[in-house]
């Protein structure tokens, strides 16, 4: 480990400096004496430091060179390293080759392996298929036989083949004619299903449409009752409502009348319209209201009299009905109506009253 030499020296400067003379008093040295022996010690600091410099050197020397050695040693450790790591790498891709080569022979031996064991099975596929060629070869020798006297009897045919052609021909014919039967059968009988389907969906739809004729033939006698019905009840609405527009003209013609005999007793003209019949009810109801508070006060003054009084005054007044000329009926006070006015007798103007 490397110290600065400034650090060195100082800290062995500090040591010299703190060690005392044994035996001296420095007290009472004179001045010269003092200082020369500051300058041996001085001189003796620096001896002894030349000399731990010198062997500093040495050390420093020394390890420096154990130093180069570790170093030469860790790089060829290092080339070592590298050169075993080369091997080691090396070994591995010879080692990885080896297995590669080995896995692809084997695999290799498992195809050839397969490929013969195919081959033997096609082997003796094609042996089977030989024995079985030569068993019907066997078998169909006699109709080779037939055929060659077949063809001595037709010769339009040439050879064999020419006649089993023509024979194939047929044969593929009379089965196409045979699947064109049958198809045509199918459709025959799809065909037949689908008209008795139609014919039952055709019942179905008549049995259908004579329900809904039914139906609506109800429908239509009960939309005719209800037509009467209603009819019915129109002509009693509309004779109703004739009775009613009757019945509200004479209204109207009575409070008009009553209206136009108020304005005659007051003798004021009509200041409202012939047809706000409203308005002339409420002059009217006014009218009598002002006529019964007259009444109500006149009889109050009367019954304020002695009995005396009263009876040389004369007769109680008594009570009048009043005809109308609208309705021209006699109108009892019983009956509430517009024209059944309960006043006192030489009151009314325009109506014809009667003591009862």
């Amino acid at each position: 480990m490397a110290v600065p030499w400034e650090e060195y020296f100082r800290l062995a400067l500090q040591e010299k400096i703190s060690l005392k003379i044994p035996g001296q008093n420095v007290e009472h040295l004179p001045p010269v004496l003092h200082l020369l022996e500051k300058r041996r010690e001085l001189v003796d600091v620096d001896r002894s430091l030349q000399a731990q410099k010198e062997v500093f050197q040495t050390t420093m020397a020394v390890l420096k060179q154990r130093w180069e050695q570790v170093k030469q040693k860790e790089r060829e450790l290092k080339g070592s390293f590298v050169h075993f790591d080369k091997f080691l790498q090396d070994t591995e891709a010879r080692r990885s080759r080896a297995l590669q080569r080995a896995a692809e022979e084997r695999r290799r031996a498992s195809r050839q392996e397969a490929e013969a064991l195919r081959l033997r099975a096609q082997l003796e596929k094609l042996r089977g298929e030989r024995a079985e060629l030569q068993h019907r070869l066997l078998r169909l020798e006699p109709c080779a036989r037939l055929l060659g006297q077949v063809l001595e009897l037709l010769p339009e045919f040439q050879r064999v083949p020419e006649l089993v052609a023509r024979f194939e021909g047929l044969a593929d014919m009379q089965v196409a004619l045979r699947l064109t039967e049958r198809q045509r059968l199918e459709e025959l009988e799809e065909a037949r299903g689908r008209l008795q389907q139609l014919r039952d969906a055709w019942q179905d739809e008549v049995l259908r449409q004579s329900q809904q004729r039914v139906q609506l033939l109800e429908r239509l006698e009960a939309a005719r009752e209800r037509t009467l019905c209603w009819e019915s009840k129109w002509i009693q609405i509309q004779n109703t409502a004739a009775a009613k527009t009757l019945l509200l003209g004479r209204t109207r013609m009575a409070a008009l009348n009553l209206f136009q005999l108020v304005c005659q007793h007051k003798r004021q003209p009509p200041a409202l319209d012939i047809e706000d019949t409203e308005g002339q009810l409420e002059q009217v109801k006014l009218f009598i209201l002002d006529q019964s508070s007259m009444l109500t006060s006149f009889r109050r003054a009367q019954s304020s009299l002695d009995p005396g009084e009263q009876g040389g005054r004369g007769t109680p007044e008594k009570e009048v009905y009043i005809s109308c000329r609208v309705c021209a009926e006699w109108c009892p006070p019983e009956m509430g109506g517009p024209c059944s006015l309960r006043l006192p007798c030489g009151v009314q103007e325009g109506h014809i009253a009667s003591a009862k």
